[in-house]
């Protein structure tokens, strides 16, 4: 339920966030990078991405009188596209760092730029390595997937966007990257390479849980697939909360524009979850 306080929360995290990294802004600005970050993060988790909807209401309840117009609204957003990504890695580094989480869960989910039959007419994107196909719906897509990360309590800490034909296992590399030594990723049978494992392993003392399938060469105990199992359906919880913020198309004419669009509803929820 969006309230003016969730509201002032939310802004008062953004804000002091700014401050931590050193974000320098024209003083001279009718309005902060702040209140315009706050303000996107509220068209994603109440409006369904729709900022037009969130600028009125930030406006109309007097939490930001000095609100721009739609059009510099959208270009002083995307201006900050790179913030909001550094912003939401500097959550993710409190729970890495502070909280000490050791264990993480990668999933991947699709996000359709066009439907297949408006596929030649897409102006965002062009090329066969943005179609895609999902085992799950058996069916194809066109567009990018999101390879999200979350805590073992389903609280995102990273992401990253591939195109829609790159397999999950070569998203690995920068994941592992990510965590911290000695932690735990569980995924399942999709990012199982055993080069990877073993060089994660090896390099950045990862230990990779990947689910198994019934001919692998290294098979699970019936104790450590139910614990797959297990952790896996925490971060399928999260790509269903994120998915609910989603309206029925992602209104976008770049590919830019796309992204930080996908950005805000995953860091909107990161925000959200954290919250609670």
């Amino acid at each position: 339920m969006l309230t003016q306080d969730k509201v002032i929360a939310i802004y008062c995290i953004i804000d002091d966030l700014m401050k931590g990294i050193g974000h320098a802004e024209d003083t001279r600005r009718r309005i902060s990078d702040s209140e315009v970050v706050t303000t996107a993060l509220v068209s994603a988790l109440y409006f369904g991405g729709n900022q037009v909807h969130a600028i009125h209401f930030m406006k109309h309840f007097g939490l930001i009188p000095m609100m721009l117009d739609k059009s510099r609204f959208n270009r002083r957003l995307h201006a900050i596209g790179e913030l909001l990504s550094r912003l939401f890695i500097e959550v993710g580094k409190y729970f890495k760092e502070v909280c000490c989480e050791m264990h993480y869960i990668v999933d991947s989910f699709p996000v359709a730029i066009c439907d297949n039959i408006r596929i030649l007419r897409s102006k965002i994107v062009k090329g066969k390595k943005w179609r895609g196909y999902t085992a799950s719906m058996r069916r194809y897509f066109y567009g990018v997937k999101v390879q999200l990360v979350t805590t073992g309590g389903g609280i995102p800490i990273a992401f990253h966007f591939t195109p829609g034909k790159q397999a999950d296992c070569r998203a690995l590399d920068k994941i592992i990257a990510d965590l911290p030594p000695e932690a735990s990723l569980y995924a399942d049978s999709a990012y199982t390479d055993y080069q990877r494992e073993d060089l994660a392993l090896e390099k950045y003392q990862v230990l990779v849980k990947s689910q198994r399938k019934n001919n692998s060469k290294r098979p699970d105990s019936t104790e450590q697939a139910r614990l797959k199992t297990t952790m896996r359906k925490k971060v399928e919880a999260t790509i269903s909360d994120i998915k609910k913020l989603f309206p029925r198309t992602i209104h976008a004419v770049t590919l830019n524009g796309f992204l930080i669009k996908l950005i805000l509803f995953i860091f909107g929820l990161q925000l959200n979850k954290s919250i609670n």
